[in-house]
């Protein structure tokens, strides 16, 4: 969840809110932020025995579509009683004269947060049983009827790739112009490649666009989730550009964005990428496929997701430049906007070599 650097909300203005709004209480409330994202400000409120999350906008200029706590909003009270697990949503404000910027209140979910993909502390059995779980989520999420839970409008699921090519090139130049970056020769070179080999593939599900195991609430104690956070870049799109983002993971280094990459996947008790893609071609009803056998285009949509978060992080870094980040390690975190956009560049070149021999 994200952390603020901005002023707390005002209290007092809350605690009437919350009161007329939520549920009544005496006193006043507590506001403390939640750190871990780099996105929308998000608090833990406390008010006598009551707890609750508050996610709000950030404040200042944003880009088009940016923090859309409206629709995570939306997102997860649709989701209330699905097999994806998501936090009680109590009410949703778009008054901006109340706190600044419109917010949303949901449950306070009491679990671990995994702030590392390689689990540290964990034994193997507890890794491997974590991962297992995390999968299970993904492929649920994919399952989702989405005219059942009243989220058949929840996006235009028609030219997704085509759409999102456009979407995340313009808001990646538009961070770029805004902060004065210079332009970045390995992610013009991917933007190209992936429009001219951009393919033919319209699977429709609702996708949560930023699945990662530090956007997860696990149970105190046990390999179960309780709660997918992070929404705003949720809509209808592709099941597998969305699973493809989550196996990033495997394709990455700690150094270039939270990865698994260099580690001693066996010793840790974590399945490596083959192993984890072919439980969820299993899940999602791909019988005797495995590995990226089940999966069309996989490597595509790896470096697709490999150049979307590039744009992610140069709007991280061009925030932090300009004075409105989120979080206090946003400069850190943007800079690696770059080292992203070269291993998205690298897998490409190793695919196009592969289909050369």
């Amino acid at each position: 969840m994200s952390t603020a650097t901005s002023a707390l909300p005002d209290a007092a203005a809350l605690a009437d809110w919350l009161r007329a709004h939520v549920r009544p209480f005496h006193g006043g409330v507590q506001i403390e932020p939640l750190t871990g994202g780099q996105s929308n400000p998000t608090y833990r409120v406390e008010a006598g025995d009551h707890r609750w999350v508050l996610r709000r906008k950030p404040p200042g200029v944003l880009l088009a579509s940016a923090h859309a706590v409206e629709r995570e909003y939306r997102v997860m009270r649709a989701l209330a009683d699905s097999a994806v697990p998501v936090p009680a949503m109590h009410v949703l404000c778009e008054d901006a004269a109340v706190l600044g910027t419109p917010f949303y209140v949901m449950d306070f979910v009491e679990g671990r947060v995994f702030a590392r993909p390689d689990l540290p502390g964990l034994t193997p059995a507890e890794r491997a049983a974590i991962f297992d779980a995390m999968n299970g989520v993904i492929a649920a999420l994919h399952a989702v009827d989405v005219d059942a839970v009243g989220l058949g409008d929840y996006g235009r699921p028609q030219n997704y790739l085509a759409r999102q090519l456009d979407r995340w090139t313009k808001q990646y130049r538009a961070s770029e112009t805004a902060a004065g970056l210079e332009r970045h020769e390995p992610m013009e070179r991917l933007i190209d490649w992936l429009q001219a080999n951009r393919p033919d593939d319209e699977a429709v599900a609702l996708v949560h666009g930023d699945f990662r195991i530090d956007n997860l609430i696990f149970h105190p104690s046990e390999p179960r989730v309780l709660a997918v956070l992070d929404w705003e870049l949720s809509t209808l799109g592709h099941p597998l550009v969305d699973f493809a983002y989550h196996v990033m993971t495997w394709r990455v280094t700690p150094e270039e964005f939270r990865g698994l990459k260099g580690h001693d996947l066996a010793a840790l008790g974590i399945p490596d990428e083959a192993a984890y893609v072919a439980a969820y071609a299993q899940r999602t009803g791909r019988p005797g496929r495995s590995g990226l056998d089940g999966l069309p285009n996989f490597e595509y949509h790896l470096a697709f997701n490999m150049f979307r978060m590039a744009a992610i992080l140069q709007g991280i870094l061009a925030r932090s430049r300009q004075g409105s980040a989120a979080s206090a390690d946003a400069e850190r975190t943007g800079r690696q906007a770059r080292p992203m956009a070269e291993a998205g560049w690298r897998l490409v070149q190793q695919l196009e070599q592969r289909r050369a021999a």
